[in-house]
């Protein structure tokens, strides 16, 4: 019989964690979709119910994510603009039931080419902290996510939190999703660009394409080409070179290559022409 265990210590958790291969959950809706049975599979540790693990703290300058927190929180925190994008993703997740319910750490840790959370926390140069009953780590989100539906994270460990660094907090980020329709579809390509500026001039870019390669990847020559660059005009910068080496797009049943690699470039000019007009990118 599958036994279900919802803690509402930390350090319980991880002790059992620790004493077998469990299934860690949250919102659930990952995990549901991805299995056909009637039932997850094995034992189920339940992190819903563990203090601390929900809502968004500033913590040594920059911002702590907890595991659990939702959607739906990120959506109402008290952020600065540079978390614009990730709150813009954070009302293209499902639908409002399941920003309700799913959990920034949780998609994470399905690693979905598609997790729309991925891009945005890639320009906040966000890193992802582990714990376990030995200890914890802290991995930077690219190297958290190894490929397609794989991270690093090993089956007595579990993600306790999202961190931010504080120096990530400045600019203003966007968010761009291209699907076959408005809602409730995954992404053909998606783009998320965060800005730094001084007066007219951006002083820093960080941008990064997702569903269009087996982990969401940051654009850095396009980011080296942009600084310096005047903002009016920035998006006519932006060329298939700069962005098309970075990305290995399928072909599937929602777009070709050719499509991914088009779009992509597209989008990414679009989210820089609403940086530059910031009345455009305000979420």
């Amino acid at each position: 019989m599958t036994a279900y265990h919802r803690p509402t210590d930390l350090t319980q958790a991880l002790a059992l964690l620790a004493g077998g291969n469990l299934c860690v959950a949250a919102g659930c809706t990952d995990l549901f979709p991805a299995t056909t049975a009637k039932s997850l599979p094995g034992d189920v540790l339940d992190i819903t119910a563990i203090a601390g693990l929900r809502g968004v703290t500033p913590v040594d300058g920059g911002w702590r994510i907890g595991a659990a927190t939702t959607w739906s929180d990120l959506i109402a925190a008290d952020l600065p603009p540079a978390f614009n994008g990730l709150k813009l993703a954070a009302r293209e997740v499902g639908s409002v039931q399941i920003q309700n319910a799913g959990t920034i750490a949780g998609n994470l840790c399905t690693a979905s080419p598609s997790g729309d959370g991925v891009p945005c926390l890639l320009t906040l140069d966000a890193s992802v902290e582990l714990c376990s009953s030995r200890g914890s780590r802290v991995l930077p989100l690219a190297e958290f996510l190894t490929g397609a539906r794989r991270t690093a994270r090993l089956a007595d460990e579990m993600v306790s939190a999202i961190l931010v660094p504080g120096y990530a907090g400045m600019g203003m980020g966007h968010f761009l999703k291209l699907g076959a329709r408005k809602y409730l579809i995954i992404a053909i390509a998606m783009v998320a660009a965060r800005l730094e500026t001084d007066g007219e001039l951006i002083c820093r870019a960080a941008i990064a394409v997702g569903a269009c390669s087996a982990v969401a990847t940051r654009l850095p020559e396009l980011e080296a080409a942009l600084s310096g660059q005047r903002l009016a005009g920035c998006a006519e910068l932006v060329t298939n070179e700069l962005v098309g080496p970075r990305l290995s797009p399928i072909d599937d049943i929602r777009a070709d290559q050719a499509y991914r690699r088009m779009a992509a470039t597209e989008l990414v000019r679009r989210a820089l022409a609403d940086l530059s007009h910031p009345e455009r990118a305000a979420t």
